[in-house]
């Protein structure tokens, strides 16, 4: 407010001007930042409702899908690519678990690629090719898939897989005129002392120099903005029916973003209080690797560097008979296949099965107490 006879308040500021070099650049940069803010509403929606530290946990994965777009979109090479990491302790978002490693690299339809790895201790390993658009969107399908069974595995653990439009001998995937990236998967019984695969992907006759233009450095933060309100779109995902398994769904045709071709899965969830188990059982299916995770509602596993939040087929304790039972409990209830929620009294449950001989049924859920179990 003014009093009579002061003067009028200056004018507000106008906003910066883009700089005289790499205006593209600039503005795109620009509008990729101010997304980020825009993201924060993700997290307070009303017809989703969060729970404290799943909010926590919802600011990490805002940078998660952020580190991913980068590294997907602005920094990748379809010239000379490299696999890069797209999950992990530190970078949750999109299903990801404490068994797997995923990487990730972009290709060109056009070229030819040589990938060579080394199996390490995998007990199931896939490479995967999606097509679709190149503007950051989800991959709309997937182009073609090498998995374990696939390879000539070398008595030293060494492999090699093309990647091109035109046939070559052994592992071979073909590059359609849609293919924009190549995923790599691999599962470990002991994801922590064992060894992970070895990746490496060399494009043959690359050019020999590379520059930089304000139109393409501006097109690939372009996509990276595009893969942030792709993804968070997606998520926060609703609880549905507390503490129930729905049916699997079997090793799909046809897939949608970058899920796996040759796994079948099934998603549940739970709402427990301290005093409560959610027992899981099912029967013995015989796959290449199975497991069972926790997720929050924006698809990222609880914290598994402290607590065992998820469960693998090769760690479990099974029953005389093969089948298995699992207790999902916020704590120890004294049995061996005991999965903490880690703090979390809502959240889901998602099974998968590689290479899975028939579609899994569905596991049984039933809601118990601890007295039940004869626990204080």
């Amino acid at each position: 407010m003014t009093t009579p006879g002061s003067p009028p308040p200056p004018p507000a500021p106008e906003p910066p001007a883009p700089p005289s070099t790499a205006p593209l650049t600039a503005a795109a940069f620009r509008d990729l930042v101010d997304e980020l803010a825009h993201l924060e509403d993700r997290l307070r929606l009303p017809e989703v409702p969060l729970d404290e530290t799943s909010v926590l946990e919802g600011y990490k994965w805002i940078f998660s899908i952020l580190a991913v777009g980068l590294d997907a979109q602005v920094w990748a090479d379809r010239d000379r690519p490299r696999f890069v990491d797209i999950v992990g302790p530190y970078r949750k978002w999109g299903g990801d678990n404490a068994d797997a490693f995923y990487q990730y690299a972009p290709v060109d339809p056009a070229r030819t690629y040589r990938v060579r790895g080394r199996i390490g201790d995998a007990v199931y390993l896939s490479l995967t090719v999606y097509g679709g658009p190149d503007d950051g969107r989800y991959s709309e399908r997937i182009v073609g898939t090498v998995n374990t069974g696939d390879l000539d595995i070398a008595d030293d653990g060494s492999f090699e897989i093309v990647l091109s439009p035109v046939h070559h001998d052994g592992a071979w995937i073909r590059l359609e005129p849609d293919a924009v990236c190549a995923i790599t998967r691999d599962y470990l019984i002991d994801p922590v002392e064992g060894r992970r695969v070895q990746w490496r992907i060399d494009a043959l006759d690359p050019p020999a120099t590379r520059r930089e233009t304000d139109a393409d450095l501006a097109r690939r933060f372009r996509a990276a903005l595009t893969w942030l309100r792709d993804q968070a779109a997606i998520v926060p995902i609703p609880l549905g029916e507390p503490n129930t398994v729905d049916e699997p769904y079997p090793v799909p045709s046809r897939t949608f973003g970058w899920a796996a071709g040759d796994a079948a899965y099934a998603m549940g969830s739970y709402e427990l209080t301290d005093d409560e188990i959610l027992v899981l059982e099912g029967p013995s299916v015989s796959c290449a690797f199975w497991n069972v995770c926790l997720w929050n509602q924006f698809l990222h596993t609880y914290d598994y560097a402290y607590e065992r939040v998820t469960l693998n087929g090769g760690q479990i304790a099974y029953e005389p008979d093969g089948s298995w039972r699992l207790l999902v409990a916020p704590r120890d209830p004294g049995h061996p296949n005991w999965i903490s929620t880690a703090g979390h009294h809502r959240g889901r449950i998602w099974f998968r099965w590689f290479l899975p001989d028939r579609t899994p049924p569905r596991p049984t859920a039933r809601l118990a107490t601890r007295s039940d179990h004869g626990l204080p």
